[in-house]
């Protein structure tokens, strides 16, 4: 076949392929995805099998059709895009006009992908999140290995900055974990970037205490990372040699959860002359919610027992001089 005829039998299969994927999608499309997007059905062009999870390929030259699934890597959900950080964005913004063929071709399919830095990095608009510092501290990471890149945690089609605007403290860490766990709980994907065995999360926290507890009340870099005071959520992935393991870390009036998990928080005044406060919202952290008004308490009454100690000791001393 010469070239100008596959090219237009490509354009040919594209055209009957998208027509026939998914005839009523125009009915998921919704008011609130143009408020946020001018793009909306330029991007359908992609999500009318990137949105689905299955899709059907048809022949035109026989007419045979059949339906694929669509692969989990490669869908996108309508809703997650347009609330995402990138909501505003067209498809072609990033990705190649050469994906307007179908089937892509695996020249497309490998293409170079746009990086965080790409777009932040050393920009006046994005100074305050210091992608330049969090750049450095991924090189430093143990994550900075071949194929990795920013998109194995944060999902370009579906990214919120959760934590950095989270009025759900506890939904914020279960959708940070989630991104740990995205690869930690999914051998599969694991073994995608590399060759180390399995890890089995439950089985490595085994020393733990309330393991439960723990998972649901802090994020997995609270413990895995290096304390980074000059950017928002610290990137550098520590060994698992290095991991904090020690509980005054956290568990005391100088806590690291103020450094880490807090940091995004609203400072609060000492509600009821509790250390900490802020952290009483989500959860008690035994040492870390010290409360000045019982430590002055629990010193009087030492005192004071002392001080009855003492005298009845003198009683008992002057009464026997006396027999």
């Amino acid at each position: 076949m010469t070239t100008p005829t596959r090219l237009i039998s490509l354009l040919l299969l594209a055209a009957a392929s998208t027509l026939l994927a998914q005839p009523d999608d125009t009915l998921k499309l919704k008011a609130s995805y143009y408020e946020v997007n001018d793009y909306v059905d330029d991007n359908e062009a992609c999500l009318r099998c990137h949105g689905e999870m299955k899709y059907m390929i048809e022949d035109p030259n026989t007419g045979r059709s059949t339906h694929e699934r669509m692969y989990s890597e490669r869908a996108i959900d309508r809703d997650d895009f347009y609330s995402s950080v990138h909501r505003t964005f067209a498809c072609n913004d990033c990705h190649s006009y050469d994906f307007n063929t179908f089937p892509h071709p695996v020249e497309t399919r490998v293409e170079e992908q746009f990086l965080c830095m790409d777009c932040h990095g050393y920009d006046e608009t994005f100074a305050k999140y210091h992608f330049e510092d969090i750049e450095i501290e991924f090189q430093e990471s143990i994550h900075n290995i071949d194929e990795f890149t920013c998109w194995k945690c944060h999902d370009p089609h579906s990214y919120k900055a959760f934590m950095r605007n989270a009025e759900d403290l506890e939904k914020a860490i279960l959708y940070d974990n989630n991104m740990c766990l995205r690869c930690h709980a999914d051998f599969d994907r694991f073994t995608l970037l590399t060759d180390r065995e399995e890890i089995v999360v439950v089985e490595s926290h085994d020393w733990l205490p309330n393991q439960a507890a723990h998972f649901k009340a802090v994020r997995c870099i609270e413990c895995h990372t290096e304390i980074n005071d000059s950017i928002l959520i610290a990137h550098k992935i520590l060994p698992k040699e290095r991991a904090v393991q020690g509980c005054t870390e956290c568990h005391t009036r100088d806590s690291r959860l103020m450094h880490t998990l807090y940091k995004f928080q609203t400072e609060e005044a000492r509600k009821g002359g509790f250390a900490n406060s802020i952290m009483i919202n989500n959860s008690y952290v035994i040492g870390a919610n010290q409360n000045i008004w019982l430590n002055r308490l629990s010193f009087l009454v030492f005192g004071f027992t002392l001080l009855v100690i003492a005298f009845h000791t003198y009683m008992r001393i002057k009464k026997q001089k006396k027999s």
